[in-house]
């Protein structure tokens, strides 16, 4: 019993699905034997009810086997198994032709004629049922089904039987294969549509790490791209210095130790996902930066009273975009304005040296701002609209490259900022 249970524990929800829909059509045939095969030895000898109950089990063992091939088939495990349905719908029309030839010409007695129409219409009912497993096609559904229930008014004319009683038998045919084409039918729907929702569950997980992957690297990117430009320029400045004998030498290397050593920090909060930027300290490490790398860099706007999230995320536009100046362009002077305008906080950066013309969005125009060849505009797009924010970027004409920020202040401190400015 432990087994069983440890066996029905590890499967999928859709193979557990996939197991009650099979053991359900397997007892279909068990089902079909005890309501065909059985009663016959209350009604009729039992010579003649072996017959008869022999013949259902055959076809009962045919359907149960039809039924597995055909949901493998429909899984794609197999190919569709048209000999199996063919071999079912064959037997079938015997078994009902030798029933009604039974009820016509075989022993008389009070109990052959309700035994022999009840092997007649049930096993064209079940046949018809499982043959619908095998097909996908509506229209073979039901021409399936109209095939048998026209199949069984025809045999049955000819053998004795009033046209009355042939169309109360196609009728009652057509009635009951069509409920258990109807129950195939939609128990093979459910059952793909379990596996669909599975798939689906699935690919949302991946798509969700592939999103949380693309998130770190943007992070990484941002934490890493301003800090090794800086190092990068240091070093070189420290290289020259030193050539010339120069002890300012030592401070720019020390000054790379630090900012190596900031780099790491920081790396290890972007792995612990707890990081946030300073306005403030960003724009004086901008004007720091830049003004060790010769480019001269004008600051103005008072940061201080600024929400937490509005200040992280326009501090991580003025990371980029500082980045960007550095890499891009032959700048010679930048400017970074914040300042309140109508309930928003604007930061404005812009910087000169554009060589050619860039388009907003595209990463990698020479001397732009936002101009990341990497996924700058789409790391800070994405922590701006966190805050309902937006972002603007591109070339204004004579060789300025300009980036915009706006970003919504909460409405309590909307309205101290405003007064207090």
């Amino acid at each position: 019993m432990r087994g069983t249970r440890h066996w029905w524990r590890r499967k999928s929800t859709p193979a557990k699905v996939e197991t009650y829909t099979r053991w359900s059509f397997h007892f279909f045939g068990v089902l079909e034997v005890l309501a065909l095969g059985v009663p016959n030895f209350h009604q009729v000898g039992p010579r003649l009810a072996t017959v008869l109950c022999s013949l259902v089990v055959v076809h009962a063992v045919l359907c149960m086997l039809v039924a597995s091939r055909a949901l493998d088939w429909t899984r794609g495990r197999r190919a569709q198994p048209v000999r199996l349905l063919w071999a079912l719908a064959a037997l079938t029309a015997v078994i009902a032709v030798g029933a009604v030839g039974v009820a016509e010409r075989g022993p008389a007695g009070p109990g052959v004629d309700s035994a022999a129409g009840g092997v007649f219409g049930g096993v064209l009912c079940f046949g018809a049922g499982m043959i619908t497993l095998g097909v996908h096609n509506r229209r073979r559904v039901v021409a399936v089904v109209s095939g048998f229930a026209f199949g069984a008014g025809i045999v049955s004319f000819p053998l004795g039987m009033p046209g009355l009683g042939s169309l109360v038998v196609a009728c009652v045919v057509l009635l009951g294969g069509g409920f258990l084409a109807f129950t195939s039918v939609f128990s093979v729907w459910l059952l793909n549509a379990v596996y669909a929702l599975d798939e689906a569950r699935e690919t949302r997980a991946r798509l969700a790490v592939a999103e949380e992957r693309l998130r770190f690297g943007r992070d990484l990117h941002d934490v890493m791209g301003r800090n090794l430009a800086v190092i990068a320029l240091k070093s070189e400045l420290a290289v020259q210095l030193s050539r010339r004998g120069r002890p300012e030498a030592v401070e720019q290397m020390i000054e790379v130790q630090r900012i190596a050593q900031e780099s790491q920090r920081e790396v290890r909060d972007v792995v612990r996902g707890y990081r946030e930027a300073d306005l403030e300290v960003e724009l004086a490490g901008a004007r720091g930066v830049l003004g060790a790398a010769g480019i001269s860099c004008e600051v103005r706007g008072d940061p201080a009273g600024l929400p937490a999230e509005v200040q992280s995320a326009l501090g991580w536009v003025v990371r980029e975009a500082t980045t960007n100046v550095l890499r891009h362009g032959d700048a010679g002077k930048c400017a970074v304005v914040v300042r309140l305008s109508e309930g928003h906080v604007v930061l404005t950066v812009e910087n000169d040296g554009v060589t050619e013309p860039a388009g907003a969005d595209s990463p990698g125009a020479p001397g732009g701002a936002a101009a990341s060849d990497g996924s700058g505009l789409a790391g800070l797009r994405e922590r701006l609209s966190a805050v309902g924010g937006t972002l603007e970027a591109g070339p204004v004409g004579g060789g300025v490259f300009r980036l915009t920020a706006e970003v919504p202040l909460p409405q309590a401190a909307g309205v101290v900022l405003e007064a207090a400015s």
